[in-house]
């Protein structure tokens, strides 16, 4: 059975999030929606036994997250987050530049495609394959680092939707702590993307939507531990 918690805001719209504590996907969610100030109703999934009502909003992929709008379900992360941004106005994520959007898109996009993939990556190998893992997210970390230049966030002065997200770049460094994996994201190497990533998990919404730290550590360590480790 789902846990159920409510959240803060707004009153007239039904508002759920279907999500599990420890992924990065659901939190941007809840980043999202707390920006928004819009109230809504978090549902913890079990996904070795998922609820019937996460299969029927969202019978495709079967996946979390997903945001039930007045009844309509609406799932991938990143679509989710436009969604939000469309539906409450206020507040916005996105640029209203056409280019500059386009621009956002392309670089959370970024995110999904190349550094989450060679962060699953680098929690399962070892050895010589889990440096060279490593190697390749720190070329992606540096571009990443090109494209922030000086600014605050990726959108500008406030947390926007690249930044959030780039909180996938917060749990490989969990991973990296609980695993003693070789230091990943170091002031030396990237002076810009390292005092970015301080003011991001230093914003008081972002720092409300992390997980609990000692619990995410365990996670970690439970999950991959025995598998890692670099010789």
């Amino acid at each position: 059975m789902a846990a159920i918690s409510l959240q803060t805001a707004t009153m007239a719209e039904e508002v759920k999030l279907f999500g599990t504590w420890a992924s990065p996907f659901s939190r941007r969610i809840e980043v999202a929606l707390k920006l928004k100030g819009v109230q809504f109703e978090y549902i913890e999934e079990n996904l070795s036994n998922k609820s019937p009502a996460l299969l029927k909003y969202n019978p495709v992929h079967k996946k979390i997250p997903v945001l039930v709008h007045n009844g309509k379900p609406v799932a991938e992360s990143l679509v989710i987050l436009e969604y939000i941004d469309e539906t409450w106005k206020h507040n916005p994520i996105l640029p209203t530049d056409p280019y500059e959007k386009a621009m956002a898109r392309f670089w959370a996009k970024y995110m999904d495609d190349k550094l989450w993939p060679a962060a699953t990556k680098v929690v399962v190998s070892k050895g010589e394959e889990q440096k060279a893992v490593i190697e390749e997210i720190q070329e992606q970390l540096k571009t990443l680092e090109s494209e922030l230049k000086e600014k605050k966030f990726f959108g500008g002065e406030s947390l926007g939707f690249v930044d959030i997200a780039a909180n996938i770049i917060v749990f490989l460094l969990v991973a990296q702590e609980a695993l003693g994996l070789m230091e990943i994201l170091t002031e030396e190497k990237f002076p810009v993307l390292h005092e970015w990533y301080q003011r991001l998990v230093d914003d008081a919404v972002f720092k409300e939507c992390v997980p609990p730290r000692e619990r995410h550590l365990g996670f970690f360590k439970a999950r991959f531990g025995s598998s890692t480790a670099s010789k």
